[in-house]
């Protein structure tokens, strides 16, 4: 049997956000300086979209021009179910830790909460935003949508009260003159004894009519090998996502990798699958997010789902 040559097979889209660790996880379906990728289909070929979270998550709900397969915040799932179906390997959960709540001054919660502060939020649509959501239930404050990037900027001018910063930031605010006030993912996990699921990756259902049966399974494989491949070969795969680190040192970005590509990254499994829909029944409990009838994990070989 011939191989078809790369031109005539499947093109998938694969968006992820332009930081450190998912540019680890999918390095090898790409490829790096022109060399050939690593992880091989002789059905698809993988193409890299750099997207920013938050544009990720209003690309996979509004359409048309939906990716084949992204990275969107878990908060975003419910509003994009019906399109998108999860992979169980590719998510980012934090143990304990998460996005960090910061001050240009040291500031208590109690204090935070005395006005209608202003907040720097990620993007109204990110994990981050409705955890911070969840953390000030009841509570009268300001959401003030910013680019992540700018989160720390915006907090150290004096222009809101405290931000959320998310990627790299949870690691460097210190550096930049900033205060933590919280870290939400250590408040969820002791609220609730569970990971604090920040991203998720995605793969478009519609595939599978198009493809054929049980092309959702063939592309979470694919998807399996690639992050088992780049875990196997660590040094070469932090040396490429150091390009995504915004200039922060080998050892931070390298920090910031083992964080969020772990355990739970390589397969969500019972455990992960129950954060997701702990979090989003809590969120839409709140009137956060709107509910969900149904969470589906795909994985290399098997479809299963949580009601």
């Amino acid at each position: 049997m011939t191989t078809p040559s790369p031109d005539d097979r499947i093109l998938l889209r694969l968006g992820h956000s332009p930081d450190p660790d998912d540019a680890f996880m999918w390095w090898p379906l790409f490829g790096i300086d022109g060399e050939p990728p690593e992880i091989v289909s002789s059905r698809f070929r993988f193409e890299q979209v750099e997207i920013d979270i938050e544009a990720a998550n209003r690309r996979a709900e509004v359409g048309p021009d939906r990716l084949e397969i992204t990275a969107f915040s878990c908060g975003q799932y419910p509003r994009v179910a019906d399109h998108y179906a999860i992979t169980a390997c590719g998510a980012s959960m934090g143990e304990g830790y998460g996005p960090k709540l910061v001050a240009a001054r040291p500031t208590t919660m109690a204090e935070l909460v005395s006005g209608r502060p202003r907040i720097a939020i990620p993007g109204n649509r990110t994990t981050a935003a409705m955890t911070l959501g969840l953390r000030f239930r009841g509570t009268d404050y300001e959401p003030v949508e910013t680019p992540f990037e700018q989160v720390g900027e915006r907090v150290a001018s004096g222009e809101v009260d405290a931000g959320v910063v998310i990627h790299e930031g949870q690691l460097t605010y210190e550096s930049d003159g900033l205060h933590l006030v919280e870290d939400l993912g250590a408040w969820w996990g002791g609220e609730t004894g569970e990971p604090l699921p920040l991203g998720v990756n995605a793969v478009r259902r519609d595939l599978e009519r198009l493809h054929g049966e049980g092309t959702l399974q063939e592309i979470a494989g694919l998807l399996e090998q690639s992050v088992e491949f780049a875990l196997e070969h660590r040094d070469r795969s932090v040396s490429y996502a150091m390009g995504f680190g915004r200039g922060v040192p080998r050892e931070t970005a390298d920090r910031f990798i083992e964080l969020y590509v772990n355990q739970l990254t390589v397969d969500a499994g019972d455990r992960g699958r129950q954060a997701v829909h702990r979090l989003l029944a809590t969120a839409a409990d709140a009137g956060l997010v709107p509910p969900v009838d149904r969470i589906d994990f795909i994985r290399g070989a098997s479809l299963t789902g949580e009601a």
